[in-house]
């Protein structure tokens, strides 16, 4: 494994020292957990999208679920 010195402000040090502590846990293994959960893509969630149009109205024989279809009312097919 590599190694690096890593200058921290006394706050953080302090901080990250009694974590290590309260954890029963090794500084660098902490240390090391943080930077990982940090640098982690975050994580990806459902979403649903939910169509709303102004006043709530749809024109008759529009069905948004169907683009083409879609497509074609707008291009007067």
């Amino acid at each position: 494994m590599p190694r690096t010195t890593l200058t921290l402000d006394d706050d953080l040090f302090k901080r990250l020292r009694r974590m290590a502590a309260e954890q029963g846990c090794a500084f660098k293994d902490l240390v090391n957990r943080l930077l990982r959960s940090a640098l982690a893509p975050p994580p990806r969630t459902g979403y649903r999208l939910k169509w709303r149009t102004e006043r709530g109205k749809i024109q008759p024989g529009v069905n948004l679920d169907d683009r083409d279809a879609l497509f074609d009312l707008m291009d007067g097919r």
